[in-house]
């Protein structure tokens, strides 16, 4: 088994990032290397370029990016962690790749024709064509699994067809085809302020997430002053239907505490939310409070960080020169 991942380096994750992506992967990691497989997880700089960038802040956000990887829980001894701009062969399989791909695949791309239909023409060209980069991130490595966001399911499908596509042509079977892991216990965090809407760090209120960073103090009053109404907790969670800020932060607790919602709720049900957010402060400070402290260690020492960016790119490297010769020799770059 190999996991393929990557994540755009922005700064200031939140509660969302952690419960959403960053735990599944860390578990992922653990049962992985216990079976003998790997896992990659790599900072898409690449992926960035696609829109524009500030260069410091793109230098800084991978740092900090990679921390906070580090600080959650990746192990760099027992995954492969790199930023994807060492590795230059996934530019250049990429540039193969666009030689399979198809025009109208692309065009189809939901997040595509979400852009087009509205300022397309505007942008770049690498916008339009990252779903190859993303294809050869995976290709690359011969993924056998993907961790994917039911939103980037149709990229992972563009990913197999190309792997298929190219297999065909050069009457090769040298790339498998990768399959999705949407992990069922991953949460789908949603606003403090509003639970119909994502938690994200656009949003223009700081009290609609808890950052990685927050202190203390910080955590305990935005769970104290998140949106929630004035009904009692019940005792199953599926009769919290049409309360999306109360499912919202019991959907929070179970993912912190590594419980069910059901569980959560057998403890909460009949108690108002006077007795539940102060245990939800608590358990929230519980878990982020290590990782707060490891990440301000880790960015106190940068040069640490990047040397095991550097150590997990020359080891994905040797992983991919392999696969990277096998593509040559099919299409006939290597004579």
């Amino acid at each position: 088994m190999r996991v393929v991942s990557g994540i755009q380096p922005t700064g200031n994750l939140h509660l969302g990032n952690y419960l959403g992506a960053i735990k599944q992967w860390v578990a992922m990691q653990d049962a992985v290397a216990d079976t003998g497989g790997a896992c990659l997880f790599f900072l898409a700089d690449l992926h960035a370029l696609t829109q524009p960038v500030v260069p410091a802040e793109l230098a800084a956000n991978t740092i900090e990016m990679a921390a906070t990887l580090l600080a959650c829980g990746i192990d760099p001894a027992r995954s492969i962690l790199f930023n994807q701009a060492r590795v230059p062969a996934h530019s250049e399989l990429a540039w193969i790749l666009n030689g399979t791909a198809r025009m109208g695949w692309l065009n189809r791309m939901t997040q595509w024709k979400d852009k087009a239909g509205k300022d397309g023409a505007s942008q770049s060209v690498g916008y339009f064509g990252y779903p190859v980069l993303q294809a050869a991130d995976v290709l690359l490595y011969k993924a056998t699994h993907v961790p994917v966001g039911e939103d980037q399911k149709q990229h992972l499908e563009l990913a197999r067809d190309i792997a298929t596509k190219f297999n065909t042509d050069f009457a090769v079977d040298l790339f498998p085809l990768p399959e999705p892991l949407v992990s069922k216990a991953a949460p789908r965090v949603m606003s403090l302020r509003d639970g119909t809407a994502k938690m994200s760090k656009s949003d223009s209120s700081d009290m609609s997430r808890i950052n990685l960073t927050d202190s203390d103090d910080a955590i305990v009053q935005k769970v104290k002053k998140a949106k929630t109404d004035a009904e009692p907790l019940p005792a199953a969670f599926d009769e919290l239907a049409g309360r999306a800020e109360a499912r919202n932060l019991v959907t929070i607790y179970a993912a912190l505490a590594d419980r069910t919602t059901d569980d959560v709720m057998a403890e909460f049900g009949g108690k108002g939310f006077g007795a539940f957010k102060p245990a939800l402060a608590d358990l929230a400070v519980s878990v982020i409070g290590p990782l707060r402290n490891r990440l301000a260690q880790l960015m106190a020492d940068p040069e640490a960080v990047q040397a095991a960016l550097a150590a997990g790119a020359a080891r994905a490297a040797d992983l991919a020169a392999p696969t990277l010769g096998e593509v040559h020799r099919a299409i006939g770059l290597q004579i």
